[in-house]
């Protein structure tokens, strides 16, 4: 250190002095600054006034219409309606005879039925020989197929018409030789079923008749020979 730093530190007394005061009044206003907290901390504080505000009354709401309940429509009683009166029933009419071929027929089934003959046509005669004398014609009887003992048999209903439901009448003119065999056979009317018209005239072909007769002679002669088809339940 130098000799200018271990030097003491000499103040005139005036000098001195103004310090002091300096030195006192900063001491006061300390002093004065310090006292100051105390004494509003000796002194509590008084809490902020609460504030109550009144709330205004809600206006209030409208109630809701209820309206009222529609009233119930009256029940109508239920008409009932009137049952038709009944129809009266409808005679049918009674079943026309039908003369069976004797034959063995199988308790049901189809049924094929030949009608009695139709009225005779006028026989077919061969011209007679001349002769010096001409004999007295004698009574025209015409030709037969209903005998029981020709045992002619019936047609056979064909399967695929049975099966297809198919029925009908069929009408067949047929030529009778003076011996009693057929010597034509011709369709008079159809049943409508092919099936049918044929299973009749095969079966009628075969057949064997009693000849038309004038008198006491044979003679060739026609006759109508009807053939029902008819399925049974």
């Amino acid at each position: 250190m130098t000799a200018a730093s271990l030097r003491p530190m000499t103040m005139d007394l005036p000098e001195w002095r103004r310090c002091g005061r300096f030195l006192l009044l900063a001491a006061a206003l300390h002093g004065g600054v310090l006292a100051y907290p105390l004494h509003l901390a000796s002194d509590p504080a008084e809490p902020p006034p609460l504030l109550v505000k009144l709330a205004a009354p809600a206006e209030p709401k409208p109630l809701p219409v209820v309206e009222p309940l529609p009233k119930p429509l009256p029940v109508q009683p239920a008409v009932k309606p009137e049952k038709p009166a009944p129809r009266p029933a409808r005679a049918e009419p009674p079943p026309r005879p039908l003369l069976a071929m004797p034959a063995e027929a199988p308790a049901a089934g189809p049924v094929v039925a030949v009608a009695p003959p139709a009225p005779p046509a006028a026989p077919v005669e061969a011209p007679a020989r001349a002769s010096p004398v001409a004999a007295a014609p004698g009574p025209l009887s015409p030709a037969r197929f209903d005998d029981a003992y020709l045992q002619n048999p019936e047609p056979r209903y064909p399967p695929l018409s049975r099966r297809l439901g198919e029925e009908g009448k069929v009408l067949l003119r047929v030529r009778v030789t003076p011996e009693g065999t057929v010597a034509a056979v011709d369709l008079e009317k159809s049943s409508n079923f092919e099936r049918l018209d044929a299973a009749a005239r095969q079966a009628v072909a075969r057949w064997r008749f009693v000849p038309a007769r004038r008198g006491d002679e044979a003679i060739e002669g026609l006759v109508i020979v009807p053939v029902v088809f008819r399925l049974e339940s």
